[in-house]
C-alpha cells in the first residue's frame, strides 16, 4: 500500500512531538549545512503572489539539500488560468518530489494537497502561514531559550501570520494574548482550539503587558491596498512603538515578518533598535524550511 504523503499545510495539523523535532532539526541545519536528504529529488515551487523571503529561502534551502527546485508564476502555468488544483496535483505529482504553494485561497491548498501523491507545503495561504511561524520560534529559542510557557503579544490585524501563531501556541504551550480593533479578530474556530493558549482583547497596553515577545505584521497586505486608508485608521492605536514596548519585558523581543513599513505598524525606533530581531526571524526562515522541507520529503 502506498504510504500517505507528509503534508505540512497547518500547524494544527501536526503532531507537537514532531513539530518540536522539526524545530530542533532547523538548529542543527542551520549550525551544519552539509545534510543532503534531497540529493536527487524535485521540488515545485509555485508562486501566485510575489516574494522575497519565501522564494529565496526555500530556493536555496532545496539547493543546500541537495534538491532541484523548480520555480513556477502561476500565471505562467495552467493553474493561473483553467486547469484545476486537483489536475495540477495529479500531473505534478507524477514529475517531482514535492510541491510547495504560496496561494491566494487556503482551499485551493487543501485540494492541491487532497488529489497530490507528494509532500506539499504551504508558503502562504489566506489564512495561514505556518513556515513563517516555525522561523519565529527558532529565533525567539536562539535568544531566549525555550518558547514554553512564555507570553507572546500579537499587535493587528488577526490574519494568516496571527492563525499560525495561535496555533503554535497550543503545540508548543505557550500563551499568545491577541489584540486587534473589533472587526479584525483572528477566526473564532482557530482561536477556541487553542484554549486557553490564546486571549483576545482590543487594548494593546493590556495585551503587551509582562510579554517577552512583541509581534505584529504589515497592516496593508497583497490585494488589499485598496482598503488601505480604512485599514491605517482602524489600526493604528495598535501601532508598536517603544511606548508599547515598554509594557512588556525589559528584555523583550521585537518579531516581524517583512515586509515592514516604518511608522505605520512599527516605528522605526523599534524595528531598527536593541529588541529587534525582524532581520533573525528573516534568516532562519531558511533553517527552518529545510527542517520543514526533509521532515515532508524524506520521512
Amino acid at each position: 500500500m502506498t504510504k500517505a504523503p507528509r503534508h505540512f499545510l497547518d500547524i494544527a495539523q501536526i503532531d507537537p512531538g514532531q513539530l518540536r523535532a522539526m524545530l530542533d532539526r532547523a538548529k542543527q541545519l542551520k549550525a551544519d549545512s552539509s545534510p543532503k536528504p534531497l540529493a536527487g529529488k524535485a521540488v515545485a515551487m509555485i508562486f501566485e503572489k510575489s516574494s522575497t523571503r519565501t522564494r529565496v529561502s526555500f530556493e536555496r534551502g532545496i539547493h543546500q539539500l541537495g534538491g532541484q527546485p523548480i520555480v513556477m508564476s502561476a500565471g505562467e502555468m495552467q493553474l493561473g488560468r483553467s486547469e484545476s488544483p486537483a489536475d495540477t496535483a495529479k500531473v505534478l505529482s507524477r514529475f517531482v518530489d514535492g510541491i510547495m504553494i504560496r496561494a491566494n485561497n487556503h482551499s485551493d491548498v487543501e485540494q492541491l494537497a487532497q488529489h497530490s501523491t507528494v509532500p506539499v507545503i504551504n508558503g502562504l495561504t489566506d489564512r495561514s502561514h505556518p513556515c513563517q511561524i516555525m522561523a519565529d520560534l527558532q529565533t525567539i529559542e536562539e535568544h531566549r531559550g525555550s518558547v514554553e510557557e512564555m507570553r507572546m503579544a500579537w499587535m493587528g490585524d488577526g490574519n494568516n501570520v496571527c492563525h499560525s501563531l495561535i496555533e503554535a501556541a497550543k503545540a508548543f504551550n505557550f500563551h499568545i494574548s491577541v489584540a486587534t480593533p473589533a472587526g479584525r479578530q483572528p477566526d473564532a474556530e482557530i482561536v477556541a482550539a487553542a484554549g486557553n493558549h490564546v486571549s483576545l482583547t482590543r487594548d494593546p497596553v493590556e495585551a503587551a503587558k509582562g510579554a517577552d515577545v512583541l509581534i505584529t505584521d504589515t497592516w496593508v497586505s497583497m490585494g488589499d491596498e485598496g482598503q488601505k486608508a480604512e485599514l491605517v485608521q482602524q489600526l493604528s492605536p495598535y501601532q508598536v512603538n517603544e511606548e508599547l514596548m515598554a509594557h512588556g519585558k525589559s528584555d523583550g523581543l521585537f518579531l516581524h515578518c517583512l515586509p515592514a513599513y516604518r511608522g505605520l505598524e512599527v516605528s522605526a525606533e523599534v524595528i531598527d533598535g536593541p529588541q529587534s530581531v525582524v532581520f533573525d526571524e528573516a534568516e532562519n526562515r531558511l533553517h527552518a524550511q529545510k527542517a520543514v522541507l526533509e521532515w515532508c520529503l524524506s520521512g
